[in-house]
């Protein structure tokens, strides 16, 4: 069975303080792929043409986390 992957939005993580950053996690690891735009819904529109469904952010996410994408 292959690892669970997502997209995570965040805004302004610390590593890219001037922007929205969309990072790809393959199971419990950063894969290094990352989208950047100084506004999430250019990443939003880059995760929905690749055929990501949108996850709402949980109570209990770091609050940099915007939503995540599956």
């Amino acid at each position: 069975m292959s690892p669970l992957t997502l997209w995570v939005i965040y805004d302004h993580p610390r590593d890219y303080p001037r922007e929205f950053v969309a990072r790809k996690w393959v199971g419990e690891e950063p894969s290094g792929e990352i989208l950047c735009s100084y506004s999430v819904r250019p990443l939003q529109e880059a995760l929905r043409r690749r055929g990501l469904r949108r996850i709402e952010r949980h109570s209990r996410d770091d609050p940099v986390i915007v939503e995540s994408w599956l």
